[in-house]
């Protein structure tokens, strides 16, 4: 099955499955659409388990996602083994919003706080969530300087970084990171440059977006409104391309990040299980070479 596909990140001696899970939305109130609110205990408790059970082995949170790293604390902890565990420091959680601290004393103190929650006594991977001025936390240097400290301390194991563009080939080019999160996806396909970069110098590449947070998937039709003008005309190409079938829609996007083999794991976030459960059976849907270049060329 080719979510379950384990691809091998050179700079963490691991291998991750293709399809990794995003705690956001278990935690926090997120979404396109009007079904935003975060589900009860009881459903992410389940949601949660069914991830390890169908056999996803990354699941990726952060200290900003709200409730998310205390629920996978309470209800996973107790399966440590069957699962990689990356989070992420700098924007930090303070419902009904955030805040971003990328001090030493901030992410130190964040770190400290994340293993708590998360109920272990390491972090896998500990990414940089960055926030409105990533040039400065980069260039100040005192995020980079906590997470090493706490990896030297044995708190952390690998260090990552989330972010885009520029800065993104900075950080991989730095040397200092193990492991990018990046933006990505068959319609914005700005970091193509990055991801073959990143597997070049043998660190991995976790895909945020990659269903464009609901743009390539069924609840995109609904909310074209909401879609910028280059946007829209983007989906209404793919979607003729496909005769309108919004299943075969999402089954082109994870098929075109598939056959990118720079690509370690691709994040799907849902707060529903039968969410997760068809976006593994789209991913084996008959979608050809030739259709994902078709698909790349109408949205260039």
């Amino acid at each position: 099955m080719k979510a379950l596909e384990k691809r091998r990140i050179e700079r963490m001696d691991t291998e991750v499955t293709f399809l990794g899970f995003g705690a956001l939305e278990i935690g926090r109130n997120w979404g396109m659409g009007t079904d935003t609110e975060r589900p009860d205990e009881e459903t992410a408790k389940n949601v949660l388990n069914t991830v390890i059970d169908l056999g996803i082995n990354l699941v990726d949170s952060a200290s900003a996602y709200h409730k998310s790293e205390e629920r996978i604390g309470r209800y996973i902890s107790d399966r440590r083994e069957k699962y990689i565990l990356a989070t992420k420091c700098g924007e930090h959680s303070d419902e009904p919003g955030t805040y971003y601290d990328f001090s030493y004393k901030g992410i130190s103190e964040s770190i400290d706080r994340s293993l708590k929650l998360l109920n272990t006594d390491v972090i896998d991977l500990l990414q940089i969530h960055f926030g409105p001025e990533p040039e400065k936390t980069l260039d100040e240097g005192e995020t980079l300087r906590a997470m090493k400290d706490a990896q030297k301390a044995g708190k952390v194991k690998y260090i990552g970084a989330s972010i885009d563009g520029e800065l993104a080939k900075r950080c991989i080019l730095s040397g200092d990171f193990d492991v990018m999160q990046m933006g990505y996806n068959i319609i914005h396909r700005g970091n193509a440059d990055n991801v073959k970069l990143a597997r070049e110098r043998g660190i991995g590449v976790l895909v945020r977006s990659g269903l464009g947070n609901g743009l390539l998937t069924s609840r995109v039709v609904d909310n074209m409104e909401r879609l910028g003008e280059a946007e829209r005309v983007k989906v209404q190409r793919l979607l003729s391309l496909v005769d309108c079938n919004t299943d075969k829609l999402t089954a082109l996007a994870l098929n075109f990040l598939y056959a990118d083999k720079g690509v370690s794991s691709v994040i799907v976030g849902t707060k529903k299980v039968q969410n997760l459960k068809k976006n593994m059976e789209l991913l084996e849907l008959d979608i050809s070479e030739d259709l994902i270049k078709e698909a790349i060329s109408i949205t260039e």
